[in-house]
């Protein structure tokens, strides 16, 4: 047999192989809540790179937290999470049940040192969206918050060797149509 029909016998099969990420979709992976959750979670007496993130004016201990970093930049900041994870890129979320504490603390675990930019979600009704007329929302910096989401390097937070402590102030929709902390008096 020469290298001719031998080409011509296994050109369906590489033709097949080359098209199966064309029909199959070797884009980014699906998104579920659970992308990003195993690096980011903070291991008993975390003492690597990880933000201690104090949770600040809480409105009920209703729903979840969802706790999530991102590289600081604007193009990444917010971006989808599978789309992050499949360019290699930085993303991790921890998530729990609003915990009964007055002042909830949190742990994300993080690759290394470095700057990064930070949300938190009160997702009051558990539905993992955020619904403004209903959840809180928060960033690292604690940026006064308009009708689009902050520039990152406005919620830019700077992470050390060992555990970075963070505030973080949450906002919920005051009135018609404005965001800000809660006031009480």
């Amino acid at each position: 047999m020469t290298i001719r029909p031998l080409f011509l016998a296994a050109a369906p099969a590489l033709l097949a192989a080359a098209a199966a990420p064309l029909l199959l979709g070797n884009g980014p992976l699906r998104s579920t809540p659970d992308l990003g959750k195993a690096e980011g979670q903070c291991r008993p007496g975390e003492s690597g790179p990880s933000f201690m993130v104090e949770v600040v004016g809480l409105k009920d201990h209703t729903g979840s937290l969802k706790l999530e970093v991102y590289p600081d930049n604007d193009n990444d900041f917010l971006a989808d999470d599978n789309v992050l994870i499949m360019a290699g890129k930085t993303f991790r979320r921890v998530e729990v049940a609003t915990p009964s504490a007055a002042v909830p603390r949190l742990c994300v675990r993080l690759p290394g040192p470095g700057t990064y930019a930070v949300t938190l979600l009160h997702d009051r009704d558990g539905n993992r969206k955020f619904n403004w007329t209903r959840d809180g929302i928060g960033f690292s910096g604690n940026p006064k918050l308009g009708w689009s989401k902050p520039k990152a390097r406005s919620v830019a937070a700077q992470a050390g060797n060992g555990p970075t402590p963070l505030r973080i102030v949450l906002n919920y929709r005051n009135g018609l149509a404005s965001v800000g902390p809660i006031t009480r008096s």
